[in-house]
């Protein structure tokens, strides 16, 4: 994996077409638990993976979860499915108003957001759902200073140029699939059109057009927050801070963004071929790792709660032939790493891991 690059990963995936349809249902189920969980995640949603992949499968809530946390997770999913049914219609070009749609379908509402200022006076002030920002946004980087986007009054016209430069450059195909997303991206984020939601609709775009080119959609993982950060603000160094110079960043002024994103890309398509091309019963996958288990104990143990998912620690034993002192240390392994959980209501055995 650490030498893996883009060229290889795509032409691994390529070799795999046409995927049957039970394959590209594995991988779309795989894929919307795993997308919606971590872009969520990094905003602060607190629904575990477990509750998500229950929540977006099944349509049911278990454990504790705040109302607006699931109502979050839920709206992210219809986007989800609105924009990859958007990006299949290729011969549309991308408007402003399918990013503000995307926009109003995942906060679904406006809403008031309550602060404390220095010296205990609370403000106030309203998320617009669908709406360019009316007030100015900023950051505070790691290393304390204060990062400001793009001005409200300037937002208007730096997201037009933005939309604009995006159909000249697909239809002209100067940059890959990849470049374009990455730039994209990198854009967008130093607009930052939206009082909140930027980073999720940013990863939306991303799989939108990798999508219209027939690429696989990639997940940047929650673990790996920081290093999707840290990417972004070296690129911040390179491009400067003014706002409208990051809007028009070319492809050369990101190097640090773009030599994540090609990492990140290449090892989000190599694991999915992984995922589709792999024969090996005990190799299992949970939140984009692949899980390789040392002992074929754990796939029986697994196999048998999929099948049926109330069994008892006796009844486990008489199906795989394995002690229940060791069936009892291997659960305890698998609760640890949340790859099953067990209901506390009904008692039946909820598998996370996926073969």
């Amino acid at each position: 994996m650490k030498y893996l690059n883009i060229k290889k990963a795509l032409a691994a995936w390529q070799e795999l077409q046409p995927l049957s349809e039970k394959d590209k249902d594995r991988l779309s189920r795989r894929f919307t638990v795993d997308f919606n969980y971590n872009s969520n995640h990094i905003e602060g949603n607190t629904l575990t993976y477990g509750q998500t992949e229950i929540l977006l499968l099944f349509g049911k809530v278990i454990g504790e979860a705040s109302v607006r946390d699931v109502q979050e997770m839920t709206a992210s999913n219809v986007g989800l499915r609105m924009m990859t049914k958007e990006a299949k219609v290729k011969e549309t070009p991308l408007t402003q108003n399918f990013i503000r749609t995307l926009h109003q379908t995942l906060l679904r509402e406006d809403y008031m957001v309550y602060r404390n200022l220095p010296g205990g006076v609370q403000t106030s002030y309203v998320i617009h759902a669908g709406q360019y920002k009316t007030r100015p946004n900023s950051v505070i980087t790691r290393h304390g200073d204060r990062f400001e986007y793009a001005s409200p009054e300037e937002t208007p016209s730096l997201m037009a140029e933005l939309v604009d430069w995006y159909n000249k450059a697909e239809q002209e195909g100067k940059l890959s699939p990849v470049e374009l997303a990455a730039l994209f991206h990198y854009r967008y984020i130093r607009i930052h059109p939206f009082e909140d939601g930027n980073g999720r609709i940013a990863r939306l775009m991303v799989n939108f057009i990798l999508t219209r080119h027939d690429y696989p959609m990639i997940v940047v993982r929650s673990r790996k927050k920081s290093e999707y950060l840290v990417a972004l603000h070296q690129a911040d160094l390179e491009v400067g801070p003014v706002p409208s110079d990051g809007a028009h960043a070319d492809i050369k002024d990101i190097r640090p963004f773009m030599k994540y994103f090609n990492e990140l890309v290449a090892t989000e398509v190599y694991n999915d071929v992984l995922f589709v091309s792999e024969n090996n019963e005990n190799v299992w996958w949970y939140d984009g790792e692949r899980i390789a288990f040392r002992t074929p104990n754990y796939t029986k143990i697994l196999n048998a709660m999929r099948t049926e998912p109330t069994l008892t620690l006796a009844d486990m034993r008489e199906i795989t032939g394995i002690s229940i002192a060791a069936i009892q240390k291997l659960l305890n392994q698998l609760i640890q790493k949340k790859y099953v959980e067990r209901g506390e209501k009904d008692g039946s055995w909820r598998v996370f891991v996926v073969q």
